[in-house]
């Protein structure tokens, strides 16, 4: 298990990627959790490291239509809610289940995420 403070894009970042995984050993199953869900584009796909993420709450709002489901955060944030795939590897959203700003949902419940690590 690897983790770093809010490390993105959009806020301060305060977490140190490098130091974070200086020593750990790239021939293991490495976990990253790291606040921002652009920390895994911007960095962490070159360390091919699986990511558990949060942050954006899925912008609290979500409309389905016409098969389709949009949200305010999708315009904000490449990877936004669930699980992304690249190469390999694995990003796990959460859709958070506290708020920011407008204290509610719509569309958008909260979210807790329950994962099982198996060894292969």
């Amino acid at each position: 298990m690897i983790g770093v403070q809010n490390w993105g894009s959009r806020f301060q970042q305060y977490g140190d990627h490098e130091k974070a995984v200086a020593g750990s050993d790239k021939s293991q199953f490495r976990l990253l959790m790291s606040h921002d869900p652009s920390h895994w584009e911007a960095q962490v796909w070159e360390e091919r490291i699986d990511t558990l993420s949060g942050h954006t709450h899925g912008a609290q709002f979500r409309m389905p239509i016409a098969g389709q489901t949009y949200s305010p955060a999708q315009w904000i944030y490449k990877h936004w809610a669930g699980l992304y795939e690249h190469d390999g590897m694995n990003l796990y959203v959460n859709r958070g289940f506290g708020f920011i700003g407008f204290p509610g949902r719509v569309g958008m419940p909260p979210e807790i995420t329950v994962i099982e690590l198996n060894c292969a």
